[in-house]
């Protein structure tokens, strides 16, 4: 039962990550290959305040959030203003993570690449799905927004949406403001959950399989990356009773997924619509 908790915990805090991304990646069209970057900043920052200097829990979890949202201004603002392609963005942010990691990696406040050990278990099951909740209501209310209107006619059309009045800097800095300080909780809860994080945890590794999960379960979509997010979880432990067969068991349901279902698992659609009857069903 505790094992079967501890993958739920986990799957929820990758899935707040996936959130975030899904914000940015599939509401503006634009990809990112960093984004875990934002999960180490988010992580070392709460970590090393409950560690070294002992600030309260939710107070950390605050500042790694604005820390995250902090950075990907930094990264943003030069990127976004001269209007990068989605390919050269990409690669630019790729550029920050493995900066990043870098840093990380030969700082003595980080412990260096040995990575920090001893970080106190705050992190619990109810107090993730209660962050996982929170992040659900903003990203929706967000997204039905006007905010939330200008970014999806952003990735429709840059071209047409500018013409309309909207901003396309502001529109697509904001969403990776966001999207960055989803990705900054999910790695401070990660943090207080594991004790234990290391730079080569928030590598392209990490961000790649939160790319996968947002693409695999549809951009222009909230529960469908939260869906496919906990399918990445979950299959490769359910699997496990197939050793070394499970990675590719895994692999050949991502490619299933992309050759049956390459607009994603649901697409533009949300899990709730699925359920509504058709208008005028039942009279």
């Amino acid at each position: 039962m505790s094992y079967i908790l501890s993958i739920t915990t986990l799957a929820c805090i990758n899935m707040i990550a996936v959130l975030g991304l899904a914000i940015f990646t599939g509401f503006t069209g634009l990809f990112s290959f960093g984004h875990a970057a934002f999960m180490g900043i988010g992580a070392y920052v709460s970590a090393i305040l409950t560690y070294y200097y002992d600030v309260p829990f939710s107070l950390a979890l605050a500042c790694g959030v604005a820390a995250s949202s902090a950075a990907s201004l930094i990264i943003g603002v030069p990127t976004l203003r001269a209007r990068l392609r989605s390919d050269y963005f990409a690669i630019a942010i790729l550029g920050f993570g493995e900066a990043l990691r870098v840093i990380l990696e030969n700082l003595s406040i980080t412990n260096g690449a040995r990575g920090l050990p001893g970080i106190a278990p705050y992190t619990t099951l109810p107090v993730v799905l209660l962050c996982l909740g929170l992040c659900v209501i903003v990203a929706r209310n967000f997204l039905r927004s006007r905010y939330g209107a200008a970014c999806i006619a952003v990735r429709e059309d840059p071209v047409a949406a500018e013409m309309s009045g909207i901003h396309l800097f502001r529109t697509r800095l904001l969403s990776l403001a966001l999207s960055a300080a989803y990705c900054g909780l999910s790695g401070g809860l990660l943090a207080h959950y594991l004790s234990f994080i290391q730079p080569v945890m928030f590598t392209l590794v990490q961000s790649t399989q939160i790319l996968a999960a947002v693409i695999a379960g549809g951009l222009g979509s909230i529960s469908g990356p939260l869906v496919a997010s906990f399918l990445f979880v979950a299959l490769p432990e359910a699997l496990r009773v197939a050793q070394m067969w499970r990675l590719v068991a895994y692999g050949l349901i991502l490619v299933l997924i992309m050759l049956f279902r390459p607009q994603g698992l649901l697409g533009h659609q949300e899990i709730s619509r699925l359920f509504k009857r058709p208008a005028g069903e039942g009279h």
